[in-house]
């Protein structure tokens, strides 16, 4: 008997939801993984190693895993819509093409990494006294960048055919070896900073490991096979199209967070162990909405694929609720916890005290960004990428750094920097919100979906 495809077949709602758990839960667990480091290097060893792992180091991290999970949105993608339109010569082709592009990216960022991590956190104004733990964890972790690399896009490819629950699996195993690792190698045998990244690449590599045995089941219309990873030009091509732009975006993004750390940076120890702590902190926020933005970007793929335009525009309502209601509750519970999620992470009062500070301030205002993270997905998922990068790198990015340019010096002050956040997210979801309703497949001036 044929397989039913939930997704293009199924009850909407009950469909997103089943595939958004084990997505929102994955990235739970992602944060966890990416919060041991920052937990126990910050009640075992110290404020300073704190700041060190959840300062500049975080962001740069942060700027190169973003900008190519950016990357294997394309391979989504086009991998999602070849699944939906059971393509099977070209999906196949799509799953090797972004494999051998993790590797060869993963090959090339650790070899640069290497070479240029003193001069990057120097060019971030890093204080002195962090900068010694800042570089050792640094190049230790680009020794092991490929893992990562690779995982992202293994993961990405099962997403993309609906299978959200094993890459779940996958981080399952990766937390709770990464957690155990942490405490032997750092509380244990006391190797600091260093410990701490060691036990990354070790997790990340046993998770690329895995992901990628996955891909290679014989009964699957998109099974990898080792010896035909290599580039399908045609392939590569669709994959950057879409990939490349996301990539920017993600980039951009990185970039204004990295020159409001330079801020951060010059307020101190306490305001930077407190700021990288409140990163970790308000991923809760994030993952519920970037998971309803996967969900939703997979969705709209493989009823594109599929050719069902009206199921499409219905499920990016119904996501649009739900990630709503979704996002309202955590912020509500994240202000409310405040002081004990960051006694998580410190015992320092003073560092407390700041970060509590920034919570409340801050948090309120995160209902802004749903639309944006939603309409983003959706559009992205039709092959619609261009304008929406040119909206967010605008209306967030630049706004950001034109605001920390010309604006902070008049108004010095962590205030002013978190008002950046609200002020740029106001102004991008109305323009998505505009262009969204004219330019989605099966909207008035919509004619084709790509640009």
């Amino acid at each position: 008997m044929k397989e039913k495809n939930q997704i293009t077949e199924g009850v909407i709602w009950k469909q997103l939801l089943f595939f958004f758990f084990p997505v929102v839960a994955g990235m739970f667990l992602q944060q966890i993984y990416n919060a041991a480091d920052t937990i126990v290097v910050g009640r075992f060893v110290g404020k300073e190693a704190l700041a060190a792992v959840g300062g500049s180091v975080n962001q740069i991290v942060n700027l190169i895993v973003e900008v190519f999970v950016g990357l294997t949105s394309g391979a989504s993608v086009i991998i999602s819509q070849f699944y939906g339109a059971k393509d099977r010569k070209n999906l196949e082709r799509t799953v090797h093409t972004t494999y051998a592009l993790a590797i060869a990216a993963g090959i090339v960022i650790s070899i640069l990494g290497l070479i240029f991590s003193e001069t990057i956190l120097e060019f971030m104004k890093t204080p002195e006294e962090l900068m010694e733990n800042s570089l050792i964890y640094l190049r230790i972790y680009f020794l092991g960048i490929v893992f990562n690399l690779v995982y992202n896009m293994g993961a990405s490819a099962l997403r993309a055919v609906g299978d959200s629950r094993r890459p779940l699996y996958v981080l399952a195993v990766a937390c709770s070896l990464n957690v155990a690792l942490d405490l032997i190698l750092v509380v244990k045998f006391h190797m600091g900073v260093a410990g701490a990244a060691v036990a990354t690449i070790f997790c990340q590599g046993v998770s690329a490991c895995i992901v990628t045995g996955m891909l290679m089941a014989k009964d699957k219309i998109y099974r990898l096979q080792l010896r035909k990873i290599r580039f399908f030009l045609n392939s590569l091509r669709s994959v950057l199209q879409i990939g490349i732009p996301a990539g920017v975006e993600a980039a951009m993004y990185c970039v204004a967070n990295i020159v409001i750390q330079v801020f951060v940076n010059r307020l101190g120890t306490d305001y930077v162990a407190a700021w990288g702590t409140f990163g970790k902190i308000d991923a809760a926020f994030w993952m519920i909405v970037n998971a309803f933005g996967i969900s939703i970007t997979t969705f709209v793929g493989q009823n594109y694929g599929a050719g069902k335009v009206k199921r499409m525009r219905k499920s990016v309502r119904i996501c649009l609720l739900m990630s709503y209601l979704s996002a309202v509750s955590m912020s509500v519970i994240l202000m409310v916890f405040a002081r004990q999620l960051y006694g998580l992470f410190t015992t320092d009062a003073e560092v407390i005290d700041i970060g509590v500070y920034m919570m409340r301030f801050l948090m309120p205002s995160y209902f802004l960004y749903v639309v944006i993270g939603i309409l983003s997905g959706a559009l992205r998922g039709a092959g619609r990428v261009l304008v929406p990068v040119l909206l967010t790198c605008g209306g967030v990015c630049v706004l950001r750094i034109m605001w920390m340019l010309f604006l902070l010096p008049v108004h010095p002050g962590i205030e002013t920097i978190m008002l950046s956040y609200p002020a740029s997210w106001s102004i991008t979801a109305v323009l998505f919100i505009l262009y969204y309703i004219r330019r989605f497949p099966g909207g008035r001036k919509s004619r084709t979906l790509t640009l």
